[in-house]
């Protein structure tokens, strides 16, 4: 059987998993089949942002495209035109775009157009307290995650090379930043992204352009600037995936959103937050005029410092060719000579007087010294007799007969034999 084959001349498949190439299902049976599966579907509430909103005066429905507000998808929305008139009147103003609601829908698919819709019966509006108490929570989580922490934020260039401006298209904002910056330094290059900075599109507009602008290399600082407004409008810069994607900027980045009072998401997670856009253009750009005069102060503070120091050296140098060794040089080499000449002859003095004070010493121990030597009592005609030995004669008993005796002389020496010695006489007491 091929696929030419006629539906109604073939057996077709239970169910979608039998279904193969050669046995199809049509297309008005599988739209039949998401229809009974979607007819089976009960009411949900839906939570959206109002994108577009098409009023049909007299008719009983009214139609309008509810967006996702994190996501880039979109569904249509049917709804009775007595329930749109009853939310009007309870909040004494028409349904706008850019209206964040919850809606009260049953689910429908239409076959012939393969379209899916939501039939209303129900919707009300955000309240602020609401989106306040989500904003709150979010700020929480990213808190603890450290977005917000003191330690990530990065410094502002002195004089940046381009500023980065995301704003809205023909906003007073735009005219208050390029403005003032320019008025405090003239000719200050701008990148400028015009977007949308409310409603539907906002945050994919707002986040590209951060990053666009970040990816540029001479954008040395990124301005994200809005006026004023409702808590609903300035809604888009709490957003976590404009947030996330202002933290994920390497560029230093000026959230100068709304009034002083608000104070979004994007206000925290920024390296500087600005009160209004004209804060940020000061707060970019340095003010030439006032540099101009700080550089002038500086440069006479540094022009009377110096005039002071030469002032100063000035004086001391005076001071010191007036002293009257200046005046004669040689003045101070001669008092010095003086001192190292009178100095040699204390010394030449000294010298003398302690080497003749030492020779008298030296001949006084002379004299002491020859008197007590053997050498004087040879001179006076003694003689000192010794044995061959060696030993010294001091007794006739220390000599025999024929022995041969030394005799020292005080000049010479001589070899004598004893002929005969004469014993000593006995000491008194002696037997």
């Amino acid at each position: 059987m091929t696929p030419d084959a006629s539906p109604a001349a073939r057996a077709l498949a239970p169910r979608a998993n039998l279904t193969t190439a050669d046995n199809p299902w049509p297309l008005r049976l599988l739209s039949s089949k998401i229809d009974e599966y979607v007819a089976r579907m009960t009411h949900v509430w839906v939570e959206g942002q109002v994108v577009q909103l098409n009023r049909r005066p007299g008719a009983g429905m009214q139609f309008l495209t509810l967006r996702d507000t994190e996501a880039d998808m979109s569904l249509n929305v049917a709804v009775y035109s007595r329930v749109v008139a009853a939310i009007e009147t309870g909040l004494g103003a028409p349904l706008e775009v850019g209206a964040r609601v919850v809606v009260h829908a049953r689910p429908t698919f239409w076959a012939k157009r393969g379209s899916l819709q939501l039939q209303a019966d129900d919707i009300r509006p955000v309240g602020v307290g609401d989106l306040l108490a989500r904003i709150e929570a979010l700020r929480r989580v990213l808190a603890a995650e450290g977005l917000f922490d003191a330690s990530r934020k990065r410094p502002l260039p002195f004089l940046p090379r381009c500023v980065g401006l995301v704003c809205g298209r023909q906003a007073k904002a735009e005219d208050d930043v390029v403005v003032n910056a320019r008025a405090r330094w003239p000719g200050i290059p701008f990148e400028i992204r015009e977007v949308a900075v409310q409603g539907a599109n906002a945050v994919r507009e707002v986040s590209a352009a951060v990053r666009e602008l970040d990816a540029i290399e001479h954008v040395d600082v990124i301005v994200v600037a809005r006026g004023g407004g409702a808590v609903e409008d300035l809604l888009p810069f709490s957003d976590e995936g404009l947030v996330r994607a202002a933290a994920a900027c390497r560029t230093p980045l000026v959230s100068a959103i709304g009034h002083e009072t608000d104070c979004p998401l994007l206000d925290l997670v920024a390296d500087y937050r600005a009160s209004t856009p004209t804060d940020a253009a000061r707060r970019v750009v340095p003010d030439l005029a006032q540099e101009t005069v700080g550089l002038d102060g500086a440069r006479e503070r540094l022009r009377s410092w110096l005039g002071t120091l030469l002032e100063r050296e000035q004086s001391g140098l005076d001071q010191l060719r007036a002293r009257p060794v200046m005046a004669d040089p040689g003045t101070m080499v001669r008092e010095r000579s003086a001192e190292v000449e009178a100095g040699v002859e204390r010394v030449r003095r000294a010298l003398a007087q302690t080497l003749a004070l030492a020779g008298a010493d030296l001949r006084a121990e002379h004299a002491r010294l020859t008197a007590l030597s053997p050498q004087a009592v040879l001179d006076r005609g003694y003689a000192i007799l010794r044995k061959p030995g060696g030993g010294l004669v001091t007794s006739a008993q220390d000599v025999r007969k024929g022995d041969l005796l030394e005799g020292v002389l005080a000049s010479g020496r001589l070899v004598a034999q004893v002929v005969g010695a004469t014993k000593p006489a006995p000491g008194p007491g002696t037997d």
